[in-house]
């Protein structure tokens, strides 16, 4: 399948007015249970290089980095500049609305790692925000989209909602791809069970020269 396949209501919204109205409140809250944020921590401890540069995309107060770890820089993006303020692990930082304007203001080849947290679900032009996370990406350097089963249903695209945890992990395996990256995983980090909010991660992989 191709995306070009879907309907274009396939990306609307049920509250169609600008995120920047929604995102205006700041919302000091976690989106995923602890038993989840620990199982993205120890992913990304396995993960993201020590001493790499990485970009946090569509960020909040919490990074979910692990502690122990130091990075060379890690900048942070995303919908409300008070949240983004109160984030012990952002260098900097930075306020835009990718449904609006995809491209961002960052030179190609400048991290190593692009974390995306619970949040794929609200783009509207997927392929065009992944396409440039490919671009600032270093050569091997990875993007990591996780996702549970929680989000804000007035946000969330249609077409996620009408679908499943594994058929949403091929979803986000379909956006990288036609983004252009050349490596693309669906992993398993917490299992679908009673306990508490599943959660999976698609990792892209930036092919290397030669």
């Amino acid at each position: 399948m191709s995306l070009a396949d879907l309907p274009p209501e396939a990306f609307r919204k049920a509250d169609p007015s600008p995120d920047p109205l929604f995102y205006r409140q700041p919302r000091f809250v976690t989106h995923i249970d602890d038993r989840a944020i620990a199982a993205l921590t120890s992913f990304y401890r396995e993960a993201l290089p020590a001493d790499g540069r990485v970009l946090d995309l569509m960020s909040s107060w919490v990074s979910h980095l692990p502690e122990e770890v130091r990075f060379t820089e890690v900048v942070g993006h995303g919908m409300n500049g008070q949240e983004l303020a109160r984030n012990p692990r952002l260098d900097r930082w930075f306020v835009q609305d990718l449904n609006q304007d995809p491209a961002l203001d960052l030179p190609d080849d400048a991290f190593d790692a692009v974390t995306v947290c619970v949040s794929v679900q609200y783009l509207e032009r997927p392929v065009e925000v992944l396409a440039e996370l490919r671009r600032v990406l270093a050569p091997g350097g990875q993007a990591i989209l996780s996702f549970s089963n929680r989000c804000f249903p007035t946000k969330a695209v249609a077409i996620w909602q009408a679908l499943g945890g594994d058929d949403q992990g091929r979803l986000v395996a379909l956006y990288l791809r036609e983004a252009g990256f050349e490596r693309v995983e669906i992993r398993t980090l917490q299992e679908p069970d009673r306990q508490g909010d599943p959660l999976w991660a698609v990792v892209g992989t930036v092919g290397t020269a030669g």
